[in-house]
Order: structure tokens, then C-alpha cells, then sequence
């Protein structure tokens, strides 16, 4: 018995690679570390640099992607922000309540030194400001 195979002669490309993957892929870890460490330095946000982390990763590192989407803490805010562009309500009032601080800090550090350069203590608190206002226009994830 004779069987007749057809062979596909151009085989399926691989997967679409960017040209650019190694950038993505250090953008991302760099991204996740600075978010780590914003976890333990006031002033410095956490939920910003593990959002950057997750876009880059997706374009430059499989794993760490699905890493950060199954992980326990940044899961739930990665995958709420990927599906519904959303931040939770606790989300919003840890990170106003962060900045609330870091400015109170930044306006006595101010006034204890006898205030002078108030542009260099205005203009990040200006930057909390946008940023909490910004955040707080983002809707919040469905139940």
C-alpha cells in the first residue's frame, strides 16, 4: 500500500520576534526593580514601574510576563489594568495617601530650612497632584 504525503515546502515562520527584544527585556527588569525598591522608598511608586514592567515584559520576556501576571500582589492590578484600563479603589487611596505624605514631608523638610527654593518642593507636589487626578479619573475594575 502506497501513501501519498504532501509536504508543505516553506515551513510556518516562527514566532514574531521584535527587533528590539533585548531593550524590552532590560526595560522590564530594570521597571521591576525600580518598583521593588519603590516599595521600601517613599516618594518613589511602586504601581507605575510594575505596570512599565508588565508592558515591556510582554514584548520582551515570556516568562517574566507570566511571572508578574501570576504573581499574588501585582496580578490582580497587572491584569485589571491589561483588560479594563482600571485601578482598584484601594490602589488609588494607597498611592494618594502615599503622595499625601511625601508632599507633607517635602513642605516641612521647606519650611525648616527657611524656605527657600519653594519651585523645588511645588513642582513635585504639582507632579502628585496630576498624577493622584489622573488616577483617580481611571475606572475602577468590574466586580
Amino acid at each position: 500500500m502506497r501513501y501519498n504525503v504532501v509536504v508543505n515546502p516553506t515551513p510556518s515562520p516562527p514566532p514574531p520576534r521584535t527587533r528590539f527584544r533585548w531593550a524590552w527585556w532590560l526595560l522590564a527588569y530594570a521597571s521591576l526593580g525600580l518598583g521593588i525598591i519603590g516599595i521600601f522608598v517613599p516618594g518613589l511608586p511602586t504601581t507605575v514601574f510594575i505596570l512599565i514592567a508588565a508592558y515591556a515584559a510582554s514584548r520582551g520576556s515570556d516568562r517574566l510576563h507570566a511571572w508578574l501576571l501570576a504573581h499574588a500582589r501585582f496580578g490582580p492590578m497587572i491584569r485589571d489594568w491589561q483588560a479594563h484600563r482600571a485601578v482598584s479603589r484601594r490602589a488609588k487611596w494607597a498611592a494618594t495617601w502615599t503622595m499625601l505624605g511625601c508632599a507633607v514631608i517635602l513642605l516641612a523638610i521647606m519650611l525648616l530650612s527657611g524656605g527657600h527654593r519653594a519651585w523645588m518642593v511645588a513642582l513635585p507636589i504639582a507632579c502628585m497632584a496630576i498624577v493622584a487626578t489622573w488616577l483617580w479619573l481611571r475606572p475602577e475594575p468590574p466586580a
